[in-house]
């Protein structure tokens, strides 16, 4: 479980209350049915419009990656990937063979399948990156979803607050312009019913914003840095099978791999 994104969003929601409360505010004036009727059901009825409906239905798949934590051990696939490479060296590339039901990351585990029975390094490359592009592609897929719902919130936020003031307005003027000699002109009365009607109209925008920007758009960076961190990885992993491919010597490989991680790990390590 990623713990930070569970406590970024206790903790938002949190200081939001807290932020009310100490302007002199209550948090009832906040909860309105009709606000998230709109601003959700909207926001999630223009992505069905804009996506494939099975696009949207694999959403909870998607967002559940968003709330684990998974460790990228560069070193350790580094020494995996050198301890692979010093054996090819010694008994050729065919001897890896046998390490395959072995070895647990697929991705590593296909593209030392791939050198096995693939001769040219160019070709090789080409499938390696091939394949991290398709995964690259379906990452982007599921973060632009949620970029578009952060987008898409705020809009029907604002939709939401100017309905609610054409109903006020309607209903302020009796809805008919012959019944204005008939409305009590009490100044006082009518001007606080028009700005409680204004605050609750404008508590849909808010849902927009808050939904947008604490819940939509950080989620959508959270699942563009994972890739990348995973990315990363897949690169080391390419780099290295084509230095086993080619048969380079272990040291090398080593340095050679070792640039992608970052010089305090060097260090440590």
């Amino acid at each position: 479980m990623d713990f930070g994104t569970i406590i970024g969003l206790f903790a938002g929601v949190g200081i939001i209350a807290i932020g009310v409360l100490r302007g002199g505010g209550d948090l009832y004036w906040f909860f309105s049915l009709n606000s998230v009727l709109i601003v959700f059901g909207g926001t999630l009825a223009a992505a069905m419009v804009n996506y494939p409906l099975k696009n949207i239905l694999g959403l909870f798949g998607i967002l559940k990656n968003a709330f684990s934590s998974e460790e990228y051990d560069y070193r350790g696939i580094i020494g995996e990937l050198v301890e692979k490479g010093e054996k090819a060296r010694k008994n050729g590339v065919l001897s890896l063979e046998a390490d395959l039901p072995s070895i647990e990351s697929t991705f590593l585990r296909n593209g030392i399948e791939l050198a096995i029975n693939e001769r040219d390094p160019a070709r090789l490359r080409n499938y390696l990156n091939l394949e991290m592009s398709n995964i690259q592609n379906r990452h982007k897929m599921g973060q632009e979803i949620f970029f578009y719902l952060g987008a898409y919130a705020p809009a029907f936020g604002m939709l939401g607050t100017v309905m609610g003031l054409i109903i006020m307005m309607n209903n302020f003027s009796g809805g008919n312009a012959a019944d204005i000699n008939s409305i009590d002109f009490d100044v006082a009365k009518k001007f606080s019913q028009l700005l409680g009607g204004m605050g609750l109209a404008l508590i849909t925008t808010f849902y927009g914003v808050l939904l947008a920007n604490l819940v939509f758009l950080p989620i959508g960076g959270k699942l563009t840095r994972k890739s990348q961190e995973e990315m990363m990885l897949k690169s080391i992993v390419v780099e290295g099978i084509i230095s086993i491919h080619s048969k380079e010597h272990p040291i090398l490989m080593r340095e050679k791999l070792m640039t992608f991680v970052p010089q305090s790990a060097r260090q440590e390590d």
